[in-house]
């Protein structure tokens, strides 16, 4: 198997990681949880997801053959709610930002790495807008999990090593 299939294996299942993590957090919420925003300036879970979904529509769709930021997309609605929106439809911007996501880099062979596409009309190649995105979205899914973290309190199952538990990680790390 040659070194950039590898690689590409490798960049699917990174992505695939935060997206459960995200998950992890995210399956821990209470309703009102997916709305909470710790102050006037901060994002709610909800606008992080939706923003995640609108990104992922607009740089996945014709990925190696249209600018990732396309025409349709509305950036600014996307941190925008009205507080109102379910549980239900909040995860289903969710699977279908991380669905396409995940099914364009698993469409991707080996000689598109080196490939050029654009961003906001900047030339990038496309292992270098693969990892962009991996950061973007390890950004936010940071942000979500803080902030499930924060409402779920003393509720919090944690989903790293658990504090304390360090030692008995060291000594059965696969577990």
């Amino acid at each position: 198997m040659g070194g950039a299939r590898v690689l590409m294996e490798q960049l699917h299942e990174r992505f695939d990681k935060a997206r459960v993590l995200g998950e992890g957090a995210l399956d821990q919420l209470e309703p009102a949880d997916w709305h909470f925003a710790p102050g006037t300036e901060s994002t709610s879970i909800a606008v992080i997801v939706k923003h995640l979904h609108g990104n992922m529509l607009s740089r996945w769709t014709d990925f190696l053959t249209s600018d990732g930021n396309k025409s349709w997309r509305q950036r600014d609605a996307e941190f925008e709610t009205d507080g109102t929106e379910p549980p239900a439809q909040i995860r289903a911007w969710w699977d279908a930002g991380w669905t396409l996501t995940l099914d364009t880099l698993a469409s991707l062979d080996d000689a598109d790495l080196a490939r050029e596409v654009t961003i906001r009309q900047m030339p990038l190649t496309v292992f270098d807008a693969i990892l962009r995105q991996h950061g973007h979205y390890n950004y936010h899914i940071g942000q979500i999990v803080y902030l499930a973290r924060q409402c779920r309190g003393e509720h919090w199952q944690t989903l790293s090593i658990a504090k304390g538990a360090s030692a008995q990680y060291k000594a059965k790390p696969g577990d």
